[in-house]
């Protein structure tokens, strides 16, 4: 029962920064099309203009959608 609790605790210890109080990071370029829940995405090494971090709610209303390696 112990090794239970101690396991689902360093699962949302992993997830929980995926959930950074409805903050995502999108690359301001002109034909970027996704946001990534980390800044240190993967999906954000090619972006060759700013980094910012926006609500989910104003990525989603640009038009934007999940990085495929944030899946």
């Amino acid at each position: 029962m112990k090794t239970g609790i101690v396991l689902v605790t360093l699962v949302l210890f992993t997830l929980l920064p995926q959930f950074n109080a409805g903050n995502v990071y999108i690359c301001k370029g002109k034909s970027s099309k996704k946001y990534h829940f980390k800044k240190n995405c993967r999906g954000l090494s090619n972006c060759s203009t700013d980094v910012s971090e926006v609500s989910l709610e104003e990525a989603k209303k640009l038009g934007r959608g999940l990085c495929g390696w944030e899946d």
